[in-house]
């Protein structure tokens, strides 16, 4: 293929990563308007691959590359400067801005379905703040936002951020209004432990399995009296289901057992909690400077009696904060972000999820870290991850 053919399926491929913004009204006015919104939109994307951490960084790294970006984009004025990007990025709802990825995700999915096997996700709701985003002068609190990431398939599917002077209850509902969850497992922290989090779950045809702690009190005394009851004969009489793991983690032996029972109708609010069909435990025993350790974890579900099913459940929402969060604080260094204005910083939070997933998808063995450095030190790496995804 020659150079002139290769230039012409860039722009073909790249052409089909830009219809995902065509439907996006424009916030900027007409009058001295350059840069094409599509444009701005893919090349803020392709920054955040390539290193960049905000506007700043996009325009520097466009600017590095615009002799290949030219070949290969719409910039009849050449790339954009910082100010276009802050500019637009500062003025687009967060929300119509996401609602541009859907179909992009949808596919992504459905690629990594086929590729994993998985049938039924599990879908782990987590908040995140970004510590440095706050602005006391203007009274501007720190970003603080929900997002469900597919465990099973390394995607962040949604984020809503949290009202200031609100919390996470009332923002998981939108959350799981936003995103597609018929078939999953949605998996939530002690503070999502709510009926109507649970009704929202169900009414989406998904099913749920929620921890409980003291913010259900009344609930989770009678949880842990009724396993206490069936202790003493191990269980045998209630129809409970037992799973148990032992292994290295972090240099120390653990060993964890998973109980799950059919939740008694007796437990206090029972038929408020929609479709509750069976209880846990997780008992937690490890080593820790040649002493054991004890702790147990109770859960409320309406997954029918399958405690393998259960405990991948359980286990696979700690993936929200051990690869999604933990990878936006150290190789994206989002904890650090000095990005200080509403709108800007939450749709640059989605560009550095949205990036991740598209990372996850095409890891060639690399650590992301590395990934994202390729990216930047080779414009064709940086296109073969954006096209793999392309719909």
């Amino acid at each position: 293929m020659n150079e002139l053919m290769c230039v012409r399926l860039e722009r073909d491929r790249l052409l089909e990563v830009a219809q995902h913004f065509e439907g996006l009204e424009d916030p900027r006015s007409s009058v001295n308007l350059h840069h094409p919104l599509v444009s701005v939109m893919v090349l803020a994307l392709m920054g955040i691959l390539a290193g960049a951490s905000g506007p700043t960084g996009t325009a520097e790294w466009a600017c590095l590359d615009r002799v290949r970006l030219w070949e290969v984009m719409d910039l009849p004025y050449g790339v954009p400067r910082k100010d276009v990007f802050r500019r637009v990025l500062s003025t687009l709802n967060p929300g119509a801005f996401q609602a541009c990825f859907v179909s992009w995700l949808q596919a992504m999915q459905t690629r990594a379905a086929g590729a994993t096997g998985v049938t039924q996700p599990i879908y782990a709701v987590d908040g995140k703040t970004l510590r440095r985003s706050h602005d006391r002068a203007k009274g501007l609190g720190a970003l603080h936002s929900v997002s469900l990431w597919a465990a099973d398939y390394g995607l962040t599917l949604g984020q809503v951020a949290t009202a200031e002077k609100s919390n996470e209850i009332t923002a998981i509902p939108e959350l799981l209004k936003l995103v597609e969850i018929k078939g999953a497992i949605v998996t939530i922290d002690a503070m999502g432990t709510q009926t109507a989090i649970a009704n929202e779950i169900v009414a989406g045809e998904a099913d749920y399995v929620l921890p409980l702690k003291g913010n259900q009190e009344r609930l989770y005394q009678a949880v842990v009296a009724h396993v206490d009851q069936h202790l003493p004969t191990d269980f045998a009489n209630c129809g409970a289901e037992r799973f148990v793991v032992s292994e290295i983690s972090h240099g120390r032996p653990e060993q964890r057992i998973v109980i799950q029972m059919p939740a008694p109708k007796t437990l206090p609010g029972f038929e408020r909690w929609s479709s509750l069909k069976t209880i846990a435990v997780v008992m937690l025993f490890s080593q820790r400077d040649g002493k054991e350790t004890y702790a147990s974890r109770y859960f409320i579900s309406s997954l029918a009696l399958d405690v393998r099913r259960l405990a991948h459940a359980v286990r696979s929402h700690w993936s929200i904060e051990n690869t999604c969060h933990w990878s936006l604080d150290i190789t994206y260094r989002e904890d650090e972000s000095r990005i200080r204005e509403a709108k800007l910083r939450e749709n640059f939070a989605w560009l550095n999820r949205f990036s991740l997933s598209l990372l996850k998808q095409h890891s060639e063995g690399k650590s992301l870290a590395m990934q994202r450095r390729r990216c930047g030190w080779n414009f064709d790496t940086l296109l073969n991850v954006l096209y793999a995804q392309r719909t």
